[in-house]
């Protein structure tokens, strides 16, 4: 590990919490250096959907690169290109009745969002963009000023301009309207704050604590964009592509925002590629407005067409919904008991166990993450100071699998909690 620690930066951050040398990976196993094998309830972040080095995914990107079809063309018209546009049309936006232009963006979630926000502005010759508390948007500039955590955004050494932060159903009394509060905000002209541009959203706040909202919030938030004429961005970079049981995070609530972002697992098996989804009539950029040189990532159009082909062929949703029905099961049967102030939320295949009542320093929450590294499993924190543990495996994790990688939280749970908080 010297290498790494005598060049590498120090703000290099995963790496820390796992700190072992990984060579290979398989579906939803990591192995590092020594031949070791892990778990994986991580999945790069959101990033790996489909699992690692999906078998059908590489065999594609290897036939593209065998027959030497093109790496670099910026934002070039190419095949791959087509092809990806083509069957995303057809196989994930018209069965679902969104009529959406496609921008790639440079290959970045955080560029997909400082893409919209750039597109909001200039649609609505408005500055200011509501985002909500506990959110994350990505560590540019412009994202990050929507990032609420207040450690990344010390480290911006500028002021972060153009958000105003609402408050997300969570925190507060059930009674408190959160819709209400953002209603009297923008109708109010003694509010001191003026009718925003866009609201950005994540239907499942991920790096805040694994939160979903409401349906019925979703409906209402999209109603009151309606009614004060505000664009509606929801960001699917981590919950998007299948994670929430459906392809689009929105599509429970039956609303269609104005603009949805994507990234992570739509480059398929890891490869970097965004995109900004934008109703027909946003499309107002002028050319090379917004670009960038590696905005046409040749070999993530190619995974992201068989990426689609495995969420369909391999019904991506139905098997997220049948594991999801074993994942709580477990976790109310056999972590809730452990200890009664243990918590869950979630999602598809997005769950969070929560042990902020036990120990609201993160401390707790820690030591049971690295016991189940210890054990062979990765899972990372999130939420305020980190005391919620992550389980975010790649989607086609089977039933076995996924109680293995559970049966490690517990094990390490009633291990860490022996002897008392």
């Amino acid at each position: 590990m010297s290498i790494f620690e005598q060049v590498e930066s120090e703000v290099r951050s995963y790496c820390r919490a796992f700190p072992v040398v990984f060579d290979r990976s398989s579906g939803c196993f990591m192995y590092d250096e020594n031949g070791n094998e892990y778990l994986d309830f991580f999945a790069g972040a959101g990033a790996l959907n489909y699992g690692h080095n999906n078998p059908y995914i590489i065999g594609k990107v290897k036939e593209y690169i065998e027959r030497g079809g093109i790496l670099h063309a910026l934002d070039m018209s190419t095949v791959a290109k087509r092809d990806f546009l083509t069957k995303f049309e057809e196989k994930i936006l018209k069965p679902r009745g969104l009529d959406y232009k496609v921008m790639f963006p440079a290959p970045t979630g955080t560029n997909a969002i400082e893409s919209a926000f750039k597109l909001a502005r200039k649609v609505k010759g408005r500055q200011t963009i509501f985002a909500f508390q506990g959110a994350f948007h990505g560590m540019s500039l412009g994202a990050l000023a929507a990032t609420s955590h207040a450690y990344p955004r010390a480290a911006s050494g500028t002021p972060l301009l153009g958000i105003t932060f609402m408050p997300y159903p969570y925190g507060f009394n059930k009674s408190f309207d959160t819709i209400g509060y953002i209603q009297n905000v923008i109708e109010d002209d003694h509010s001191g704050s003026e009718v925003p541009a866009a609201i950005v959203v994540e239907t499942v706040q991920a790096e805040g604590g694994i939160i979903p909202v409401e349906v019925e919030w979703l409906r209402r938030l999209r109603a009151l964009c309606d009614k004060h004429g505000i664009l509606l961005i929801v960001d699917d970079i981590q919950i998007g592509c299948g994670r929430t049981g459906e392809f689009f995070s929105f599509e429970k609530a039956g609303i269609v925002p104005d603009m949805v972002t994507l990234s992570k697992s739509i480059g398929g098996v890891g490869l970097p590629m965004s995109l900004l989804l934008m109703k027909p009539e946003l499309d107002i950029w002028g050319p090379a407005e917004h670009n960038g040189t590696f905005r046409g990532n040749q070999l993530a159009f190619v995974a992201a067409e068989a990426a689609i082909d495995v969420f369909e062929k391999e019904d991506i949703p139905g098997h997220v919904k049948d594991v999801e029905k074993f994942l709580v099961g477990y976790i109310e049967e056999n972590i809730l008991p452990i200890d009664s102030r243990i918590e869950y939320r979630g999602r598809g295949l997005i769950y969070g166990i929560d042990f902020t009542a036990l120990d609201p320093s993160g401390a707790l929450a820690g030591k049971i993450s690295r016991k189940c590294f210890e054990k062979g499993l990765i899972i990372e924190r999130s939420g305020r100071n980190d005391t919620v543990l992550k389980i975010l495996p790649p989607l086609v994790i089977t039933k076995d699998e996924i109680k293995r990688g559970l049966d490690i939280i517990a094990a390490s749970a009633k291990e860490i909690l022996k002897d008392g908080v």
